[in-house]
């Protein structure tokens, strides 16, 4: 019997794994990086064992590191939890010749399909030969052979850019996973993900427990799971059950899994405007450790799957059937990131945090009121899952629980998942398909409704802070100049509130129009517009930022400051985060054209270009491989001929 588990990640993973050895009466082992020190997993754990550094390669990816800690720490068990080492065989390795336990597959089945490219020769697929390919066979899919999380994957629709994309897919896998192998292979538009999740013993039993669909993704990363798939006609689910056991059985799997396949041109029977043909089911890979969607199969077959997997690893075996699915569940994926600005990854401090509970309600996360987000890991939050007898009941669900969540800190997708959980195409089972947030990304990240009179809210409440609680105190009697504030809220140009103190105590909101404040105190404010009073939740913070209700505002300065202006064309980091590399041969002088790619920033295990932003000449190179920079930091200076001549002018006047 297992006694002590150490996970071997961090985060939500860490926790979840870490609650149900509770349930079980294991105890637990956390590891954790300096930048980890006072993480969530590691409050959570009976014992952590420090990894000393910040990024994954000198901490998380150090299975050498790990194993020590295991032993030091008297754990008998290693969870590779998902990510970092949860697919390396020579991790699984280490492991079991340490005289731990390996709570996974075999490092066999770990080799033959953790590298994709040698799961698909296994199943008889071949990639493309990047050499070979023509624009006829345009667009493909650039894709790295181990991980997975989107990292390391390229869309290639011109000829001229796959050399260059197989380069920079390259670099983020060796970043990311430690293997910079890359594969090149057909892409599917608009299909639909849906996966099979597999649970097998060292018995000969092999469970296909249900479909889910996980077609919603941004930049190959998954936003939005459900399970089962819906409207999948019976026999195509049989056809995915059936590819999913042999591929598993195939290698002598043992433990949980996943057979991912993207459905194209789905037929008639799902009720598609596009259909018109019979399915074709293009194996994708297998991901021999548990997902991070797994949470929607529980819920809808009534298991535990981190307590199925110690059970398999104790050498226990299943039950010949899986149990039945019931109902639906559905899965949203929380992050720190702005989808209006290329879903760019947020840092910073979680001053509160609280997703509402209930019945069907279940929330798993690795953060808590007052935590950092750091910027050297994956930016997700939590994930939030709804269960119903339903799709719609559990979806309607899924939007109320996130609608009601208490995020107050650094920039989400938040309202992008309510958005999308509401949105038409999502709601018709028949429409989902992996191209729905290139559609309709523009329309799903405009501002939420209610912001200027969310603005009317955070302008009272520090009027009713500068007053001590109080409208009276600091007001004059005889009227002077309105008073002004603006806030960025997500509208272009953001949002001015004018108002003016009146002799009765209070103020009169004079813009924006309608909008009458009944009362304030320190964190509430009740407004009444067109007619109709709400009471507003409000919170403010020392880094400025306004938070009422589900919307973050922040104060804009009235005027300028000076030391935040910079140079025309100045290309300055969007986030946080590390250099990875230039362009080639890239230098001071040169020519450069618009939309060139001049740097790579990595941040939170994701790969970020940064690109010329008009023709024009390099004047400035900041960045340098390896350099860490803050948000705001200039990297490079790209001056435009209209410019130059404006700068040569001023030198001969």
């Amino acid at each position: 019997m297992i006694s002590t588990v150490l996970v071997a990640n961090r985060g939500e993973i860490a926790c979840r794994v870490f609650r149900t050895c509770r349930e079980l009466g294991i105890a637990t082992v956390a590891v954790y990086s300096d930048a980890d020190a006072d993480a969530l997993h590691v409050r959570e754990a009976d014992a952590a064992v420090r990894l000393p550094g910040a990024a994954p390669s000198e901490t998380y990816l150090r299975g050498d590191l790990i194993v020590a800690a295991a032993l030091a720490a008297g754990a008998d068990a290693v969870h590779p939890g998902y990510g970092f080492l949860s697919e390396n065989a020579g991790f699984a390795r280490a492991v079991t010749e340490a005289g731990l336990r390996w709570i996974g597959p075999p490092p066999e089945a770990i080799e033959a399909m953790a590298s994709k490219t040698r799961a698909k020769e296994l199943l008889g697929i071949a990639p493309l030969d990047p050499a070979a390919v023509t624009a006829t066979e345009l667009p493909v899919l650039v894709k790295a052979a181990a991980g997975g999380g989107g990292r390391g994957m390229r869309i290639v629709r011109e000829l001229a850019d796959l050399k260059g994309e197989l380069k920079a897919a390259s670099a983020e896998a060796e970043s990311a996973f430690g293997d910079g192998e890359v594969f090149v292979e057909p892409y599917v538009e608009d299909g639909r993900h849906v996966e099979v999740q597999i649970l097998a013993d060292a018995h000969g039993t092999v469970w296909a427990l249900g479909t889910r669909d996980c077609s919603l993704q941004r930049r190959h990363q998954k936003v939005i799971e459900e399970s089962p798939a819906p409207g999948l006609p019976a026999a195509l689910a049989e056809e995915l059950y059936g590819a999913s056991v042999a591929a598993a059985k195939a290698v002598g799997y043992v433990g949980a899994g996943t057979v991912e396949f993207l459905v194209a041109d789905v037929p008639q029977a799902l009720g598609s405007a596009r259909a018109g043909g019979t399915p074709m089911l293009h194996f994708l890979e297998m991901n021999t450790r548990l997902q991070v969607e797994h949470p929607v199969t529980e819920a809808v077959h009534g298991v535990d799957l981190v307590a199925l997997q110690l059970a398999v690893a104790e050498g226990r075996p299943l039950p010949p059937e899986p149990p039945a699915a019931r109902g639906h569940a559905v899965e949203a994926r929380l992050y720190a990131e702005d989808p209006s600005a290329g879903w760019a990854p947020q840092t910073g401090r979680l001053h509160a945090f609280a997703v509402p509970g209930g019945s069907g309600v279940r929330t798993d996360s690795g953060y808590g009121s007052g935590d950092t987000v750091p910027v050297h890991y994956d930016a997700m939050l939590a994930k939030v899952v709804a269960s119903a007898p339903t799709r719609a009941e559990a979806v309607r669900k899924l939007a109320g629980v996130l609608e009601r969540a208490v995020i107050h800190g650094p920039a989400t997708n938040r309202d992008l998942l309510v958005a999308s959980l509401r949105h038409g195409e999502f709601l018709d089972e028949a429409r989902l398909d992996t191209g729905f947030y290139e559609r309709n990304l523009e329309a799903l990240t405009r501002p939420a409704e209610g912001g200027a009179a969310c603005a009317a809210v955070a302008a009272a409440l520090a009027a009713a802070r500068r007053d001590s609680g109080r409208f009276g105190g600091g007001w004059r009697n005889l009227r002077s100049q309105d008073e002004i504030r603006r806030y960025e809220d997500g509208t272009e140009g953001g949002t001015e509130v004018r108002y003016r103190p009146t002799r009765g105590g209070g103020f009169e909101v004079l813009a924006p129009e309608g909008v009458r404040v009944v009362s304030a105190e320190p964190d509430r404010v009740r407004l009444e517009v067109a007619g109709v009073v709400r009471d507003f939740e409000v919170a403010a913070y020392g880094d400025g930022t306004v938070h009422v209700g589900r919307h973050r505002l922040t104060p804009r300065p009235r005027f300028t400051d000076p030391r935040e202006q910079t140079l025309p064309g100045s290309l300055l980091a969007p986030m946080p985060g590390t250099v990875v590399r230039l362009a080639d041969g890239l230098a001071v002088g040169d020519r450069v054209e618009a939309g060139q790619p001049l740097l790579w920033l990595e941040a939170m295990k994701m790969e970020h270009r940064v690109t010329a932003p008009a023709s024009g000449t390099l004047t400035a190179l900041h960045a340098a491989p390896g350099r860490q920079v803050e948000v705001g930091a200039l990297l490079a200076v790209v001056q435009t001929e209209d410019v130059q001549a404006e700068d040569q002018e001023e030198d001969t006047v």
